[in-house]
């Protein structure tokens, strides 16, 4: 069954809207927004098929995004922490923690933006873990975890000799310190925290992948797809944006070489071609269309801005945030440059199954 699609925009438009601006300028987490989304249900995923599940995920990121891709960003890390206790096999987490992120009891974060780059080569892993009877005790620092305050989890691996270990982390475990960052010049309102783990122990009931590295490949196209709306919401807005402005300087936008209508077209485009692949998961072309995503965002928001001139040069105008947006889903994990890696790999080991 698909998502009550008037409702969403009821919600959006009560409790996003108001406070888009004090997201983005004042670093305001609309935290309020993702837990009326949760009780409405909009998280459930009891008795869906998973085509469902994921197609449902991408409609409330790219509706978000088309007001707020900064909260939109919040809802993915959100959908990443349910996508990691749905694919676990530890029963205890999906019977318990599981019910409460769907509902909004709980809140879910991502935690995995260094595991990500680390199994492409990147960078080494910057939690450690030691094994004890009854769980693990975790070292180290993760630079930037998003959509973190009270009542939140995220996940985490770390390094354990000959493997590595993925677990569920309350934010209000012992040992663990988090420090917000801001100051970035987009996405201030992600409540993205440095965590610092010191001695942090994490039950076994807490363990969601035994082999963190196999559980990576099996979790990583769904960690990609459910990205992608977040382009998607933003190049649906600088279309928007471009036909509020086409009768400016007598019609003198006309002239430019890109209009609304192309990025209409890329965005049914770019949108089948997602709906058509949540029927089939496959790494190689999530990663395609998460490519083409960002580029296309990327020339649109530009558009955007040269359609809207001056105005759009203002501090606070939509056309910036925007702008802004887009440079942040260029740099988001996996990078156009970890995406572009992947790509090549592909290709050097044709027929590979992913």
């Amino acid at each position: 069954m698909a998502i009550n699609t008037n409702q969403l925009q009821q919600i959006i438009g009560e409790i996003l809207k108001p406070v888009v601006k004090k997201v983005d300028e004042q670093a305001y987490y609309a935290e309020g927004y993702i837990i009326a989304l949760s009780e409405a249900g909009f998280f459930n995923s009891a008795g869906k098929e998973q085509a469902t599940i994921l197609q449902d995920g991408v409609a409330v990121v790219r509706e978000t995004a088309k007001v707020c891709m900064t909260t939109a960003f919040c809802i993915w890390c959100h959908l990443a922490a349910l996508t990691y206790l749905r694919t676990s096999k530890n029963e205890h987490l999906q019977a318990t923690i599981l019910p409460k992120l769907e509902q909004g009891e709980l809140l879910g974060a991502t935690g995995l933006s260094n595991p990500m780059k680390h199994y492409s080569g990147l960078e080494e892993l910057f939690l450690t873990a030691q094994q004890t009877a009854e769980g693990y005790i975790i070292n180290g620092v993760l630079p930037a975890v998003s959509n973190l305050g009270n009542r939140h989890y995220f996940g985490a691996i770390a390094a354990l000799g000959e493997r590595d270990v993925m677990v569920l982390v309350s934010t209000d475990t012992p040992g663990l310190e988090l420090k917000e960052k801001v100051g970035f010049i987009g996405v201030n309102g992600s409540a993205t925290y440095t965590c610092k783990f010191n001695q942090v122990f994490i039950p076994t009931n807490q363990v969601i992948a035994e082999d963190a590295r196999a559980f990576c490949d099996e979790i990583r196209p769904s960690f990609i797809y459910y990205q992608i709306p977040l382009g998607l919401g933003v190049i649906a807005a600088a279309g928007e944006g471009i036909e509020k402005v086409k009768a400016k300087q007598n019609g003198c936008n006309g002239y430019l070489q890109v209009q609304a209508r192309e990025l209409f077209a890329q965005y049914d485009r770019l949108n089948a071609e997602l709906e058509q692949a949540a029927r089939h998961l496959n790494l190689e072309e999530v990663v395609n269309i998460r490519l083409q995503t960002v580029q296309t965002t990327l020339a649109a928001v530009q558009a955007n801005m040269m359609h809207n001139g001056a105005a759009g040069y203002v501090a606070g105008s939509v056309a910036s945030r925007k702008l802004r947006e887009a440079y942040f889903f260029a740099n988001l994990t996996p990078t156009v440059r970890h995406l572009e890696k992947l790509k090549a790999e592909f290709k050097e080991i044709p027929g590979i199954l992913h």
